[in-house]
């Protein structure tokens, strides 16, 4: 089946930020006493409040603090990095030439609303994308695909026209149980060689790698 329409996540893909969020992570675990040697702390794409129960049990952290305090915490932590966050290269000239080619996008992130709207109102973000669909509106965060089948639902096509952009395990399991091809942006080569192993999708460094060609285009 071509495909009419592209589903972009959000932090790690259009942003490049996926090391401000390790920074935040890392601040609250040292906080919470843990000795930290890992950029990326967390596990990409679940959420930041999900992360957590993953990380105090791997720390082996004991702390009276809930779920949600320390899901405010890391957001109040990567606040001090957003300044060092840019938009993914490429992504502008990437998806403006989508758009004039009649491909529908979407933008389905784990983030929460409050985050999403700080963030198109900083890059003025919210033109590029046809629907918007966030972690609230879901059970289930990725590796579930209901967050993809629900933007498919909101934006008006069959999940198989969809192609999905993501830069984590957890939101390629998420699309290709959703029966959508999946582009990965990957931050490094070491992860650019690890997702290269998985059959059926195209790994990138950043958008200015993707050729609209590569995806199949089916015109509304």
């Amino acid at each position: 089946m071509n495909k009419s329409a592209l589903i972009f996540d959000l932090d790690g893909t259009v942003l490049d930020n996926e090391l401000q969020w390790g920074k935040a992570f890392n601040h609250v675990l040292k906080e919470l006493g843990a000795k930290i040697d890992n950029k990326y702390p967390h596990i990409s794409g679940i959420g930041v409040k999900e992360n957590w129960p993953h990380l105090l049990a791997d720390h082996r952290i004991k702390t009276d603090l809930s779920l949600e305090e320390l899901d405010s915490k890391t957001r109040s932590a990567y606040k001090n990095y957003d300044h060092e966050v840019t938009m993914q290269e490429g992504f502008e000239d990437f998806v403006n030439l989508a758009r004039n080619m009649g491909y529908l996008t979407a933008l389905a992130t784990s983030n929460i609303w409050i985050m999403v709207e700080d963030i198109f109102d900083r890059y003025n973000l919210d033109r590029y994308f046809d629907v918007v669909t966030t972690g609230e509106e879901v059970e289930h965060k990725k590796p579930d695909p209901s967050i993809f089948l629900l933007t498919a639902q909101k934006i008006g096509v069959d999940p198989k026209e969809c192609v999905v952009f993501e830069d984590a395990f957890s939101g390629v399991e998420a699309a290709r149980s959703a029966n959508m091809a999946v582009v990965v942006v990957a931050r490094d080569e070491e992860f650019k060689k690890e997702m290269k192993k998985l059959a059926n999708i195209i790994v990138i460094s950043n958008f200015s790698e993707i050729n609209l060609d590569d995806l199949g285009y089916e015109k509304n």
